[in-house]
Order: structure tokens, then C-alpha cells, then sequence
């Protein structure tokens, strides 16, 4: 065999050993939000390529989407959002036929609700009388009242499981890497959560209040005495009679801390604090800053125990 044919099958010898990895490096992820980013990069291989949609200083539940973003979700291998609840924005997109095949719901599993079905808006708990209404589009990761599963570390744990099965389903999938990944990530979750349940024991009497119900799952999973939340709908402002009884629970409450969101108005919230004794504290659920890598899911946990722990009046001193 010449040195010509030698090298070349030597060439082709590579090329097929090399496809499959190769078809890896080509899926593209697309998600709706940065926590779901991090939850994705938790599990994938590192040469999955990763794109979320809600920019840093926005919300998902009123995001307009760019052209661009459109022809990255017609690139997509496959979509991964919270859902309808959470991502208004994505609702009739994601549950047409065009992106409905593609799109993985992370609050209802692998069903990703009709379009026609789609509330045009609707936002965890805005009246009592919408509970049965959220019934409709109830999982195992959420009980429909609250959207922010991400928040709760044992739904973000079924999101990455469900990750793992959507990622482990494409074609040329690198299985061995999605397995040992998500395996660590499970280890590393329980660390994380044993390690921020003692820390966040200092808190045990300090009375927390939130922006809205994104802190509820998280406070719920550490158990951290969250008194109320300023509004019911961050894209309404609060009736009266809710502002008059969030501020009788700040004026009753023992060292009262609000958690505030960098997303939101911050001047309609201040006139409500105005004149109490109240501490401050800024913490971010979308996670516009903790960096996107395996262990960003964990850090962000981390983060957000020490956004709480500034609430400690020895802290503000």
C-alpha cells in the first residue's frame, strides 16, 4: 500500500471513530432562562453548546423575543424551559407544531402543553380562585401554584434528570459523560444542601420578606421564616388593602429583612418600606451573574444563602 493510500485510510479510520463525538459537538441546546442554562451545563458534556434566551436585567415573564432568537430555535437539537407559567413569552411558540417535538417542559416532563391551552398570561397565585385553574397544568416537579421550581434544590434535581433524558435520546449522544455528570451533580447537590441548612441556622428568627413568591421554594426547602411577599404579580401593582397588610406584618415582625430582585422597580417597594425599620438585601433568581459552568447550579445555591445571611443584623452594622 502506497504512503498516499496508507494516509488515507488511516484518515478515514479516524473519521469514523470520531462521528459520533462530532455529532455531539454539533447539538445545540437552546434554554429559556439562565438557571435552566445552569441546570443543562450541571449534566451535558462540555461540548454541548448552550444558549438561553432572557437576557440579564429581564424577566421571563414578559420577555419580547429578537428575530435571532427565533433562528436559534429553529437550530435547536432540543429547547428546555420551565413552561407556560414561567415563560409567557415561549407559550404558543413552543406548544405549535413547529417546536413542540423539540421542546421539553421542565415543569410537566416530556408534555409540553397545547398552544390552544395556554393561558396568554398567568402567573403563580394571583387570586385564590385561580388555584383550581393551575390544576390544569400540575407535574410531579410542581403543584402549579408556584413556577419556580428551579428554586427548590429537589425539583432542580428532577430537572436534571429529565435533562439527562432528553440529552441521552439525541443522536451520537455521549451517555457514559451524561451519566457520570449527573452523578455528580447529585453528590454535589446533597453537599451543597447539608452545608447551607447550617449555615442558614443563624436565620432561624429572623423574620424574611421577599419581593414576590420566586423565594418561596427556597425558603420552604431550608425552612427560613418567610412572613409575606410585597406583591402577588410583578407585573401588577399591589391593591391597597395587600400593601396595608404587608406593612402591619414588617411593623409586627421580629428584625425584619426584605429580599429584593434586581429585575423589578425598586422605587414602588421603597415608598412601601418608607419609615419602618427594615434591612435590605438583593438576591437574583435568575442567576445574571454566577458563571455558567458544572458546578454554577451549586454556586448559586451557595449565593443565595449568602444574600440571606446579609439579613443578620451583624451583617448591616
Amino acid at each position: 500500500m502506497s504512503n498516499l493510500s496508507r494516509t488515507g485510510a488511516v484518515a478515514l479510520g479516524l473519521a469514523a471513530l470520531l462521528s459520533p463525538l462530532s455529532t455531539l459537538a454539533a447539538t445545540q441546546v437552546v434554554t429559556s432562562i439562565k438557571p435552566v442554562e445552569l441546570l443543562v451545563k450541571a449534566v451535558a458534556p462540555d461540548d454541548v453548546q448552550v444558549t438561553s434566551l432572557v437576557p440579564a436585567g429581564s424577566s421571563p415573564h414578559n420577555y419580547t423575543m429578537r428575530p435571532s432568537q427565533r433562528r436559534a430555535l429553529e437550530n435547536a437539537d432540543v429547547i428546555f424551559w420551565v413552561g407556560p407559567e414561567m415563560e409567557t413569552f415561549l407559550s404558543r411558540l413552543l406548544g405549535g407544531e413547529e417546536f413542540k417535538a423539540r421542546a421539553v417542559s421542565l415543569m410537566h416532563g416530556d408534555e409540553v402543553p397545547e398552544a390552544e391551552a395556554v393561558d396568554a398570561h398567568h402567573h403563580g397565585h394571583h387570586d385564590d380562585h385561580n388555584d383550581d385553574h393551575n390544576d390544569a397544568h400540575a407535574h410531579d416537579h410542581g403543584d402549579g401554584e408556584d413556577p419556580h421550581i428551579w428554586l427548590d434544590p429537589a425539583l432542580a434535581l428532577d430537572m436534571a434528570q429529565d435533562i439527562h433524558r432528553a440529552l441521552s435520546q439525541l443522536e451520537g449522544a455521549d451517555t457514559e459523560a451524561l451519566d457520570a455528570n449527573l452523578a455528580h451533580f447529585e453528590t454535589s447537590l446533597r453537599e451543597a444542601e447539608d452545608n447551607i441548612r447550617h449555615r442558614l441556622e443563624p436565620l432561624a428568627d429572623i423574620s424574611l420578606f421577599a419581593y414576590h413568591d420566586a423565594f418561596t421554594r427556597y425558603a420552604g426547602h431550608f425552612n427560613l421564616k418567610l412572613e409575606g411577599v410585597l406583591t402577588l404579580n410583578p407585573e401588577l401593582s399591589p391593591g391597597a388593602r395587600h400593601i396595608a397588610e404587608v406593612q402591619d406584618k414588617l411593623r409586627a415582625a421580629n428584625q425584619p429583612c426584605l429580599l429584593t430582585e434586581p429585575q423589578f422597580n425598586r422605587q414602588w417597594w421603597r415608598s412601601i418600606t418608607d419609615g419602618l425599620d427594615i434591612t435590605f438585601s438583593t438576591w437574583d433568581p435568575l442567576a445574571t451573574d454566577v458563571e455558567s459552568d458544572r458546578d454554577g447550579y451549586v454556586n448559586f445555591l451557595q449565593g443565595i444563602a449568602d444574600n440571606a445571611l446579609s439579613c443578620l443584623p451583624e451583617k448591616t452594622r
